[in-house]
């Protein structure tokens, strides 16, 4: 494969960095969309396994969907040995423990690893505590991401904050993709211009008067393949009322075939917030709770327990961290037709329909952030609302 100049300097760089025997036990390489991260990885992956022929290395990704397009791309490249692995971070390092009925009761870290690298890959999405799990086991990391993306959704933490390697230069194979157009624009400058990018890739300026009636078209439309992005919860409601509506569903209350989202962390069920998932079964439990199953995108099998009922539609998102009792008792979803920003960071979608919106408190910094972190959720199609 060719690769552009800061390939090779990032190549080198790791190379030498896996010579070196006083190394630090990680590095971090960060490229934003286009620059050919996962052409680099192939690269080093097969320059690691020629100088050690029994090399022993797992690759691995916060969710499913990027795990297995990883999988896919160093397929292609020839990359892939029998000895390695390809799997979510959960499935790296945690163990599910299943109860009588074959039903995940809850999950625990592995003692010991048998690898020699650990190649994370979407590292800009790893929040703290996944982080130091993964450190523990004394493996040697790569950890490779976008550093223009937002911060994990949760806590301080930020891995991809000030990359010790970092590829900015677009490949060529890449600089005609309209996405990757739409997202320079987005992160250098802030602002998209309206117009088309090319096939199914449109900005559309506020005062459009096709705009309105093309949103509708786009929102009845929706499909799994579709992501809705938008900045403020009070829209989300608004679009998730309306797609659930225009789908057939009755009445507030969720419904089996309901699309939905985690929106909080239990590490004890390998839940994470921004997880998606359609659900298989739901009921009322109580006042308060739904029991459900819910067939996650990123677990083969699925998340079974109580939900909280006032959160399906709320304006905000209720705090487990204020009441103890609540948080033991079971988890928080709501609806995932339309998702923030925020919420999306691991995601990807054939379609992305974005509807521009900033908050206040933004600086030109964060804004810039948020519509990248957006943008580059597509796929194949991206329509745009200013």
């Amino acid at each position: 494969m060719e690769l552009s100049e800061d390939q090779e300097k990032a190549l080198a760089a790791l190379l030498a960095w896996r010579r070196d025997p006083a190394r630090q036990n990680f590095i971090t390489l960060g490229g934003y969309a286009g620059t050919g991260k996962t052409t680099l990885i192939a690269v080093l992956k097969n320059e690691l396994a020629r100088l050690n022929k029994g090399l022993r290395l797992a690759f691995c990704s916060y969710t499913g969907k990027a795990a297995q397009n990883l999988k896919n791309k160093l397929r292609e490249a020839g990359a892939l040995a029998a000895r390695d692995s390809v799997s979510t971070i959960h499935g790296l390092i945690y163990t599910p423990l299943e109860n009588d009925a074959g039903q995940i009761a809850g999950w625990v870290r592995k003692e010991v690893l048998e690898k020699d690298l650990i190649i994370v890959d979407e590292a800009s999405m790893v929040d703290g505590l996944i982080w130091a799990d993964l450190c523990s086991y004394g493996i040697p990391i790569i950890a490779v991401g976008d550093h223009g993306q937002l911060p994990p959704i949760s806590g301080q933490f930020n891995l991809m904050q000030a990359p010790q390697l970092m590829l900015s230069q677009i490949h060529r194979q890449a600089a005609g993709n309209p996405i990757i157009r739409v997202s320079q624009h987005a992160r250098t400058a802030g602002v998209v211009p309206a117009g088309r990018y090319g096939a199914g890739v449109v900005k559309y300026p506020k005062d459009d008067p096709d705009a309105q009636e093309r949103t509708g078209e786009l929102l009845e439309g929706w499909s799994p393949e579709t992501l809705i992005l938008c900045g403020y919860n009070n829209t989300r409601n608004r679009i998730n009322q309306f797609v659930r509506a225009s789908r057939g569903f009755e009445g507030p209350a969720p419904a089996s075939g309901d699309r939905v989202i985690c929106l909080r962390n239990n590490h004890k069920k390998a839940v994470y917030n921004g997880m998606l998932g359609t659900i298989a079964r739901i009921a009322r439990y109580n006042a308060d709770w739904y029991e459900a199953e819910i067939r996650l995108d990123d677990r083969e099998k699925p998340y079974d327990g109580l939900v909280y009922a006032p959160q399906f539609g709320a304006r905000t998102g209720v705090n487990f961290t204020r009441d103890r009792k609540l948080a033991m008792q079971g988890d928080l979803f709501d609806f995932g037709y339309a998702l923030t920003v925020h919420k999306a960071q691991g995601s990807q979608a054939k379609r992305v329909v974005m509807f521009e919106e900033r908050f206040r408190q933004m600086d030109d910094g964060m804004w810039r952030r948020w519509l990248y972190t957006g943008v580059t959720r597509a796929e194949e199609e991206l329509y745009l609302f200013g």
